[in-house]
């Protein structure tokens, strides 16, 4: 990999720059402080070389979750790659956050969060730091931390952003862990990507975009979720089901592009029942 090949875990600058393009649409006022050149110019590149409109999609999936929790009231938000996302500021003051991702984003982020409340620009809150090595076996030492955490207090898990990068084993895995960890009437807040996606002209772009800027790719190496994932799912039931265009009906969005040319992203609200 050259000098200048995006990093995944370099994505998460990307999607909180996009977050921080419309304020208006996405009610992220803090995104702005994850801004740094280099990501200014890989989203440049980015929106000309695969879609203008990831903007508006990562905007309105942001608000939509964030309206969701509101609305919920959780007790404790855990955020399964979390990236530089900043839940936990518009979010009520009471609530307990719990954030994971890989260690060097986790490390990043913990570090500049004390920063930025050092330095007056962002409000105290409650909020674990957990960096995980998805590379090995996790899931009982996870399990555990979070069980230590969690307690008894009702829970929105939240996985945006990750299933696309994940095999449906380690998908599986991650949904086990959800159910044993979650009791019932807790939520899981997901964002996946439908197979259809693949035969777009949008994901061509993304494809082409990958391979010259991050990492040898093909469409297979990419992980597509369908509905069925979430409905036939023994543990949880289906509450809430929406994709980029029914949020941009719902939040006033004007799409611009042709469908073919979008990279829609489907998001769920499901609900614990055993």
């Amino acid at each position: 990999m050259h000098k200048k090949s995006i990093e995944i875990h370099e994505t998460a600058f990307v999607t909180s720059t996009f977050r921080s393009l419309n304020e208006d649409l996405s009610r992220d006022v803090y995104a702005k402080l994850w801004g740094n050149s280099r990501t200014n110019v890989l989203v440049e590149k980015y929106l000309n070389q695969v879609c203008k409109e990831e903007v508006s999609a990562h905007c309105l999936r942001n608000r939509f979750f964030l309206e969701e929790i509101e609305r919920l009231k959780p007790e404790v938000l855990i955020n399964f790659g979390s990236g530089f996302s900043m839940y936990p500021f518009l979010l009520n003051e009471h609530m307990i956050n719990v954030e994971i991702d890989k260690k060097e984003v986790i490390l990043c982020k913990e570090e500049k969060i004390k920063e930025f409340q050092k330095e007056g620009k962002l409000p105290k809150r409650t909020i674990y730091f957990i960096g995980v090595d998805f590379s090995k076996e996790y899931v009982d030492v996870l399990l555990e931390t979070l069980k230590t955490i969690k307690g008894s207090k009702s829970s929105f898990i939240l996985i945006e952003g990750v299933l696309f990068f994940l095999s449906r084993k380690d998908t599986d895995k991650l949904f086990e862990l959800f159910s044993k960890l979650q009791e019932e009437g807790d939520y899981v807040g997901s964002a996946s990507f439908q197979n259809d996606l693949k035969n777009t002209q949008g994901f061509k772009k993304l494809l082409d975009f990958c391979n010259n800027e991050m990492i040898k790719t093909e469409a297979s190496d990419w992980q597509t979720i369908e509905d069925d994932f979430y409905t036939k799912n023994k543990n949880y039931s289906l509450e809430n089901h929406q994709d980029y265009f029914s949020l941009s009906k719902k939040y006033n969005n004007q799409v611009k592009l042709e469908k073919k040319l979008i990279l829609n992203e489907y998001f769920y609200i499901l609900k614990k029942i055993v």
